[in-house]
């Protein structure tokens, strides 16, 4: 049923620019293996091309004991090897049935047997929790939905190994334990399962053993049980890792009001929401999955349609009706799906930095050279690595990608931002970076908004935190009373 894979001197190239390094280790058949390294660490590219979505280098890939490489990801899955991607790989405007058997559809007499899928599919969306039906378009679930047809489509493969890169990076804490669930029945049938993920208390919960990986290497490996959270996080960015966050500043006092929001409706989402941001202040939005914080701050951006709300900048009434007005007046906003909404994948460096800010280098003409200096500038501000200044944001590992998206939305100098799940899919290493300027950011002077499901950042960084529950607040609660059953309380309704 399962299967032993062996790396021995893997190494990858792209282009002039080595990522891996001659890895050694193998994994043996039913059991559950958390891979852990920074982003960037080369993680993500090793299981690309256990998987066949990218060509080896250099070295060999063993599978039980043979040889093995792939020309493309179909063959490694009729081996029995699937990866669940981090980012999100499906067809929009398509079923659910549809992109669980997209390029794997089931015929009976030359036609599509599409009862066969559609029960097929029934059967896979409610193994991962799923409430939706076969028949609805992936374009109208919400992101963490759409993680579970991920889910679902891999599971449809019958793999044998497993690999799932960061899949509970946007589900709840419900919607987790099924997976975990889950991926304990499948240990039980044999299937060997690679588990990468940054947070290290799910890996101590659900895998077996660690295997860590640092700068295209591999670093160290053992039982789980034998590794503290601390002790995996030194291992991942070779350091010690026990400042997480900055030290807290102490509440802003006499700042003025930055942000007021009043009677803010979202039809289905939101209902009378109030609240308001001091500059200086570091500001949070706690609440389940659905609970509406980020249709509330779309709303107020006008991304989505609101009924009703008032609201203010600098103490001054403001009509917004799209993001770029938004930002003309001072208010940026961080959207979670960085592949999707924060940056263009497919464009270099600079210009996903000056995208909005387009008309600060032209004169008409774009002036390359001032562009050139402020990736430069950004580059160092925000620790951004690239392996090249002319490389795609596409090139770039998941925690790059987002300090550029992030680079990008304040490169208008913005007095209030809002960053929506800021470290989602981020490894220990730059959420610690993210962390310190989130911080920096308050220090001078500027309102900062942070929605995030991680209570844990929300207690570390924030002066207060507005709990949302079914779109309604439910509590503000200051710094001295934050804490994780006090936020799970409220945002479950049993406070």
């Amino acid at each position: 049923m399962s299967l032993c894979v062996e790396f021995s001197g893997v190494c990858k190239d792209f282009g002039p620019i080595r990522v891996l390094y001659g890895v050694d280790f193998s994994l043996a058949p039913g059991r559950v293996y958390g891979l852990l390294g920074e982003n960037g660490a080369g993680k993500s590219t090793l299981m690309k091309i256990l998987a066949g979505y990218e060509s080896i280098s250099a070295g060999v890939i063993r599978i039980d004991g043979e040889e093995r490489s792939w020309s493309s990801s179909r063959e490694a899955e009729q081996a029995g090897i699937v990866l669940i991607h981090q980012e999100l790989n499906l067809a929009e405007h398509l079923t659910l049935t549809q992109n669980l058997f997209l390029g794997h559809e089931l015929t009976r007499g030359g036609l599509l047997d599409e009862r066969t899928m559609a029960t097929r599919a029934q059967h896979y969306l409610e193994l991962v929790g799923l409430q939706r039906a076969p028949a609805t378009k992936v374009r109208q679930l919400i992101v963490a939905e759409k993680q579970l047809v991920e889910i679902a489509k891999a599971l449809s493969r019958q793999a044998r190994l497993l690999i799932m890169d960061e899949p509970t990076a946007t589900l709840t804490p419900g919607e987790t334990a099924r997976l975990f669930a889950l991926i304990a029945r499948l240990k039980a049938q044999g299937t060997t399962i690679i588990y990468i993920s940054h947070k290290l208390d799910e890996v101590k919960q659900i895998t077996d053993e660690v295997v860590v990986m640092r700068d295209g290497r591999f670093v160290s490996r053992g039982e789980t049980a034998s590794f503290s959270r601390q002790q995996m996080a030194n291992l991942m960015v070779g350091r010690e890792m026990s400042d997480m966050f900055p030290t807290r500043l102490p509440p802003p006092e006499g700042t003025e009001t930055a942000l007021a929001v009043s009677g803010l409706c979202v039809t289905g989402w939101v209902t009378d929401l109030d609240f308001e941001v001091r500059s200086g202040e570091i500001y949070g939005f706690a609440g389940l999955v659905g609970a509406g914080r980020t249709e509330a701050f779309e709303a107020i951006l006008g991304l989505r349609e609101r009924q009703g709300g008032r609201i203010q900048l600098a103490g001054k009434a403001v009509r917004i009706d799209s993001p770029l007005a938004a930002m003309r007046q001072g208010l940026t906003y961080l959207p979670e799906d960085r592949k999707g909404k924060g940056l263009h994948i497919d464009l270099g460096l600079a210009e996903n930095l000056t995208l909005m800010t387009l008309a600060r280098y032209a004169h008409p003409w774009l002036d390359k050279g001032a562009e050139q200096a402020a990736l430069t500038r950004a580059i160092n501000d925000f620790g951004i690595k690239a392996g090249s200044h002319s490389a795609r944001a596409r090139m770039m590992s998941g925690g790059n990608q987002q300090k550029l998206a992030l680079a990008k939305f304040l490169h208008p100098d913005p007095r209030v931002i809002v960053l929506d799940e800021p470290t989602r899919g981020v490894d220990v290493g730059a959420k610690r970076d993210i962390y310190f300027l989130i911080q920096r950011l308050a220090a001078e002077g500027r309102a900062v908004i942070v929605i995030s499901s991680e209570l844990i950042e929300l207690i570390g960084l924030c002066h207060r935190v507005a709990v949302l529950r079914a779109g309604r607040l439910q509590a503000v609660l200051p710094a001295h009373h934050l804490t994780e059953e006090e936020l799970i309380a409220y945002a479950t309704g049993t406070h």
